[in-house]
């Protein structure tokens, strides 16, 4: 999943339609949901945020700030552990009474829903409205659908228009039988029902309720009902997506008793403002509580954090980041090998570590540490070891792949987000490009709350390159290489290949290993590396390291009682004051 970075280039987003459409969504429901009366709310942890989610609407977000706040909102059939560490990252049932069973030689689940079951509205929750959750992914579409629902039968054919139902999912209401099948074996489905956006949504909230025409309308301001342990509220949205919006208990949980998903505290306020520093400075003085882990600390405030030994900042590698700079391989200059290798060869990942206060580990396979097929070893790096990359001999290398390209004339744009050091690191990279004698370079900046959905405009925008970057989902590869670099992953909107990447080597090796269980990947383990050896090789991708993240909280916090989870960072759920 992404790391949601700030935006602002409003010229950018008004020649979008479909951004337009989203943004407008957001604006016309905002007003409804914030007239909601918050519930009682003692006491309150207030979070502070550079950047909001992508939306609070499961049907459609896609980013590490969503995350964090809709697995306590959209509680699918199974969900992860609220532990930290690797733990984290474990499968347990949630609504379901049961991992779901497999048999059919992988390709059909089935799962029971637990009984009692509610949404916040009290309305009970029945097995079909599974179905209409996952619907609404296909359709609305959620950035990942083509690749991590596709192996459902029927599910492209639902996607396209081309059927009027799913012919892989059938239910029963009456029992809470859920069935589902696949066209063929595919080894993460576990993990890819326990996506927020594969959680059963209630069909009152989505269809002919007062601003809520449609199934399939993002509801980006008035989001759908939830079944999870808490609720959304107070809704603020501005120009750039939202500011404010309240997380409080869900009134139907606590009676239900699931296990393993904790209860919380009452009430948590995010605040969402794109200065980091003034946001950091607020947690560490104690206005604020909690300092998003997603976005980075400036470095005076990290000296000073460091100097006074700051008891509740840390800063943790979780091991499942990877941030890099996608380059389209379907147009000039960067669908030229040489052009490509000439942006590896120059980049200086030293320079980048700098401008991102010393949050990043060095590397150039796309695979993070924390993946299997991740390859340690800096000397294996087809284009100089990332300690050494950006010397004056790679650039004296890197200034003859540009001019053998043929491409030094060829006008290029970067796409950035606007909040630091986002910003800085591509402000770098331009630079780089013109040291390496690319002539023609300008920087195109785009609000962060928009900034993935404009540059997900494949057919419109197109970008050439820019900033990206991918958080783990779960422990598997295809999570990186099925929805970022497979040429099946490419989609007209809330595209995740902003490369275009479709390479028959790559499209087969996934197809292949995909089929394998996410607990039996030992046994890829040296296939998978070889793809990422290949995608290095190829300079599909311009790695610039593994981001570590920052776990700042005010010293209000007890911050030894609380968990880091792998995959959604904080779990504030799990958050409690002294």
């Amino acid at each position: 999943m992404r790391n949601h970075p700030k935006r602002s280039a409003w010229s950018v987003l008004t020649a979008v339609a479909g951004i337009a459409a989203v943004t407008a969504a957001i604006t016309a429901s905002a007003s409804a949901h914030s007239a909601k009366p918050a519930a009682a709310s003692t006491p309150t942890i207030t979070l502070y945020s550079g950047v909001g989610p992508q939306s609070l609407d499961p049907g459609l977000d896609y980013t590490t700030q969503g995350a964090e706040i809709n697995w306590l909102v959209y509680t699918p059939l199974v969900t992860y552990q609220h532990k930290s560490g690797l733990a984290g990252t474990e499968l347990i049932p949630g609504l379901a009474k049961a991992l779901p069973a497999i048999t059919n030689k992988g390709k059909t689940y089935t799962a029971y829903l637990r009984s009692g079951l509610k949404f916040s509205n009290g309305d009970p929750v029945v097995a079909s409205d599974f179905t209409l959750g996952i619907e609404r992914a296909l359709k609305v579409p959620w950035g990942a659908a083509s690749i991590f629902l596709y192996p459902i039968a029927g599910a492209e054919a639902y996607a396209t228009g081309k059927a009027t139902t799913i012919s892989g999912i059938t239910t029963d209401n009456a029992t809470g039988k859920i069935v589902i099948n696949l066209t063929a074996a595919y080894g993460p489905l576990d993990n890819v029902l326990a996506f927020p956006n594969t959680a059963p949504v209630d069909p009152k909230s989505v269809t002919g309720n007062g601003s809520k025409a449609t199934p399939f309308k993002i509801q980006a301001g008035d989001p759908p009902i939830g079944d999870g342990p808490y609720e959304t509220a107070d809704i603020n949205v501005g120009g750039a997506g939202y500011t404010s919006f309240d997380l409080n208990k869900n009134p139907n949980w606590a009676s239900q008793k699931v296990p393993g998903i904790p209860d919380g505290i009452d009430n948590f306020v995010e605040k969402v403002d794109s200065n980091v520093e003034a946001n950091a400075l607020s947690v560490e003085k104690n206005p604020g509580e909690v300092f998003d882990w997603a976005d980075t600390i400036p470095g005076a405030v990290v000296s000073s954090l460091q100097t006074s030994h700051y008891s509740n900042y840390s800063l943790k590698n979780l091991g499942g980041s990877t941030y890099y700079i996608f380059l389209n391989a379907t147009k000039a200059p960067f669908n030229n090998q040489d052009a490509r290798e000439a942006v590896v060869t120059g980049l200086n990942e030293a320079g980048y570590d700098h401008l991102g206060s010393g949050t990043l580990a060095p590397g150039c396979y796309f695979l993070p540490p924390a993946l299997p097929g991740y390859d340690g070893n800096s000397k294996d790096c087809p284009y100089g070891s990332p300690s050494s990359t950006g010397s004056p001999a790679d650039i004296t290398k890197a200034k003859k792949l540009v001019a053998e390209s043929g491409q030094a004339n060829v006008p290029i744009t970067v796409y950035t987000e606007e909040r630091s050091p986002r910003l800085n690191w591509m402000e770098y990279y331009a630079n780089e490009l013109k040291s390496i004698g690319f002539t023609h370079v300008k920087l195109e900046q785009v609000s962060d709350a928009n900034y993935f959905t404009t540059i997900g405009e494949s057919k419109k925008v197109d970008p050439q390159t820019g900033f990206a970057d991918w958080n783990m989902d779960f422990p598997n590869p295809v999570d990186f290489y099925g929805v970022l670099l497979a040429g099946n992953s490419i989609q007209a909107t809330n595209n995740e290949n902003f490369g275009q990447t479709n390479d028959p080597y790559i499209n087969s090796e996934v197809a292949k290993l995909g089929a394998v269980p996410t607990t039996q990947l030992s046994s890829v383990d040296k296939q998978w590396q070889a793809v990422d050896q290949y995608v290095a090789k190829k300079a599909y991708v311009a790695v610039f390291g593994y981001q570590t993240f920052p776990f700042f909280a005010s010293t209000n916090v007890n911050v030894p009682a609380s968990a880091i989870n792998d995959i959604n960072g904080w779990d504030l759920s799990q958050l409690s004051l002294k």
